[in-house]
């Protein structure tokens, strides 16, 4: 016997990536004020925010995972950030012991990558509304991981500049969040 009752039913994408879009920006905020504060130096918390960053993106990509697949939606690419995220996390925990500018390189190369892969969801989703910012994201971390890089070769290179990427990244989440379109259009 076939019944529906006790069924919760399916998030939609909409909803889903509303909530998540939205402890993004919270997370971003608090992660780029904590860095901000630290980023004198490459002690021991510093170390620890930088690993912390990428690996919070990979829980929120299994999330957005979920609840694309929940709703038959391609996610393909957010399989290849997971893997790139977690890399970066791996990579950034070796390069704190060298210093500043392995930090930056690493961060570069994944701002890169990373922000070629959200062009590409963001392209994918545009139908969802509030993509364009998504989008603009993408292309902003793919330039700002080239200028990391190139902040890495240079004297007094610092660690700031990633905490106002980050801020700024989470401001695009919260833009698309309350510009996303709801099933019915709204």
């Amino acid at each position: 016997m076939d019944t529906l009752v006790g069924t919760p039913p399916a998030t939609s994408v909409p909803t889903a990536l509303r909530k998540l879009y939205f402890l993004r920006f919270g997370f971003a905020a608090v992660w780029a004020a904590l860095l901000f504060a630290t980023a004198d130096t490459l002690s021991v918390l510093t170390a620890a925010l930088l690993v912390v960053y990428p690996l919070f993106d990979v829980a929120c990509a299994v999330v957005d995972i979920r609840a694309a697949r929940t709703n038959g939606q391609p996610a393909r690419a957010l399989y290849a950030n997971i893997a790139l995220s977690a890399l970066t996390g791996i990579g950034l925990a070796v390069a704190a012991t060298s210093g500043i500018p392995a930090v930056l390189r690493i961060w570069g190369a994944w701002a890169i990558t990373a922000g070629i892969v959200q062009l590409v969801v963001g392209i994918a989703r545009r139908h969802l509304g509030g993509q364009w910012a998504m989008i603009a994201s993408g292309g902003i971390s793919t330039l700002a991981g080239a200028s990391f890089i190139a902040q890495a070769g240079k004297d007094g290179a610092s660690l700031t500049s990633l905490a106002g990427y980050a801020f700024l990244g989470g401001v695009f989440f919260l833009v698309s969040a309350l510009r996303l379109r709801d099933e019915r259009g709204r």
